[in-house]
């Protein structure tokens, strides 16, 4: 058992190591893994119970961590992008698809509508990493295709609710598409009322436990608790699952809750591309493996087109549509769950042996899409393909190209502080690494981009330079990446003012000694307003007041340092 233990960790930190490498998603590697792993290959494991429940596990995580993703206000700010060119990608390639998959195969309708809209979404993990690792997040280019995923990940829900149709409830094609749209909407509304009027309050009561392991065990309560439920329902259980991450995106606690459950999320999804690859039936493949390369060659083919046209007619330029279309022209992580999905529970849409065939293409088609990338890079670089350029970090109708203001983190404080600039008519961008932040600002006109402010090379690309720019703003809400913010800013440009944010009298000390012009302490200023009111109130005149808050002030606010505490914060 240990022999085997160790064989099966080495080939997983291998393959993980030079997948990465070549840029290929983790994703493909730990399915590889299985592969190997399995009886097929070297047969350091059998796909028993305990692999297959290992498996359901990374599948409920999965939906869950879909799910997480969708935050019904974001959607709602960018429903203009989101909704038109997200909408029109997915109906375009289903489109294109459903004709040639009724032609060559013997599937039924609903079935060849199924594994359309399945091979319409792409990989979400793996077409973010290639972004990211392009630092094209802040391109229009990389906006569009965010926009596109998005969409793809809230059509999951409908493509969810269909699954009941493949297991025979209804075969009447209009009522199952009111059964789909009234499911869906039920699921919505119920999502945005538990999540704000029962879930927040739950989880403030966990919160004030200050206990992690509390914490952590609720989330996964609440997994469970769903599954369970719409598993009740007649509905599969990865739909509660999803559910319970939708309900989790609405509350206040979702960038915690993310931080939390991702490393154990990392791993149940590691365990389900491990099992799937387990499960796959080698030698099946082998004897079809034209079937294979041929569906591969169709499908990726054929998706490139389908978003390549949709991107020109909604008037993205041909580089953008080109990477776009590269980016997005493979199969998902989604439909693999799906197919999983209908397995574990005993629907049959289409034969065991072609889901076998499309796992096999999408899998190919993940592991395709970076050398497909490498590819375009190198015969544009030899002046094969349009004459090169760099996508720009800013839309057209983005003016501030020359910052006088660089803000630097765009949560609630930043945010005003941009406000503030945006009514003086002051040239200024704001940089922050949440991608649903950056996305939903600019949807609203903010000038923000996504990037990493402890970054050298990040923030000199945005405009920071000596004597170039008149301030920076660090409005960070973590004391560490703050300071290191601050350091960062001044080994670009040693003499800007940097004015901080700081959460207690602690932070701001901190960032006073690295240089900052101004640290004000959240906790202490909002005290000050509260207990200028109240004199205000009582009587007291305004001379008498501000005297009073100048001395508090003076001297970095050295007659409170003996008396703050921070417990109450």
């Amino acid at each position: 058992m240990s022999l085997s233990l160790l064989a099966f960790f080495a080939v997983a930190f291998g393959l993980v190591y030079f997948f990465r490498l070549g840029r290929i998603s983790s994703l493909a590697a730990f399915l590889l893994v299985g592969v190997l792993s399995g009886p097929h290959v070297f047969n350091l494991f059998e796909l028993s119970e305990t692999w297959t429940f290992l498996g359901e596990l990374g599948i409920m995580f999965l939906w869950f961590n879909i799910g997480l993703e969708i935050n019904i206000r974001r959607l709602w700010r960018m429903r203009r992008t989101i909704f038109g060119f997200g909408a029109a990608q997915v109906m375009m390639v289903a489109v294109m698809l459903f004709p040639l998959l009724f032609g060559v195969t013997q599937w039924s309708i609903m079935g060849c509508i199924m594994v359309s809209l399945m091979l319409a979404m792409s990989s979400t993990s793996a077409d973010m990493q290639v972004l990211n690792e392009r630092n094209q997040f802040n391109t229009d280019m990389g906006r569009q295709t965010f926009s596109i995923l998005l969409f793809q990940d809230l059509l999951s829900i409908p493509l969810l609710a269909m699954l009941p149709i493949f297991a025979g409830k209804t075969f009447s094609l209009g009522a199952a598409a009111i059964d789909v749209f009234v499911t869906s909407v039920a699921l919505i509304l119920a999502v945005i009322l538990i999540g704000r009027f029962i879930m927040n309050p739950i989880f403030r009561q966990i919160g004030k436990l200050k206990s992690k392991e509390a914490f952590l065990l609720a989330i996964m309560l609440n997994i469970v608790i769903w599954a369970v439920v719409i598993d009740w329902l007649g509905l599969p259980s990865g739909l509660g699952a999803f559910m319970a991450g939708m309900l989790m995106s609405e509350t206040i606690y979702r960038h915690q809750i993310t931080a939390e459950i991702t490393p154990y999320a990392t791993l149940f999804l590691a365990l389900f591309f491990i099992s799937l690859g387990m499960g796959l039936n080698l030698p099946f493949l082998g004897a079809n493996w034209y079937m294979v390369l041929g569906g591969l060659v169709v499908f990726v083919a054929l998706k490139f087109y389908a978003i390549f046209m949709v991107a020109r007619v909604r008037g993205v330029n041909v580089m953008d549509s080109t990477m776009i279309a590269l980016i997005l022209a493979q199969g998902g992580e989604f439909a693999l769950l799906m197919l999983q999905t209908m397995k574990t529970s005993g629907i049959r849409a289409i034969p065991a042996g072609h889901e076998e065939i499309i796992t096999a293409i999408i899998v190919v088609s993940i592991m395709l899409t970076p050398l497909l990338l490498c590819l375009h890079d190198y015969l544009q670089r030899r002046g094969k393909l349009l004459p090169q350029r760099h996508p720009r970090a800013l839309d057209d109708a983005d003016k501030n190209v020359n910052p006088d203001v660089i803000v630097c983190g765009f949560g609630r404080v930043g945010q005003i502080v941009c406000q503030m600039l945006d009514a003086q008519g002051i040239p200024y961008i704001a940089i922050d690494l949440d991608v649903s932040s950056v996305m939903m600002g600019r949807e609203m006109g903010f000038n923000v981009v996504y990037g990493d402010t402890t970054n050298r090379a990040v923030l000199t690309e945005f405009g920071l330079r000596p004597r170039a720019v008149r301030a920076v703003v660090v409005a960070l809400d973590n004391a560490s990446t703050a300071r290191k913010t601050v350091l960062t800013v001044k080994s670009i440009a040693p003499r800007v003012k940097i004015f901080a944010r700081a959460r207690n009298l602690a932070d701001t000390q901190m960032l006073m000694r690295e240089g900052v012009v101004s640290a004000l302490p959240e906790t202490i200023e909002s005290s000050f307003m509260l207990g200028q009111g109240v004199l205000n109130h009582i009587g007291i005149p305004d001379a008498q007041i501000n005297e009073l808050l100048s001395e508090m002030r003076h001297n970095n606010y050295s007659a409170l340092s003996t008396v703050i505490s921070d417990k109450n914060d």
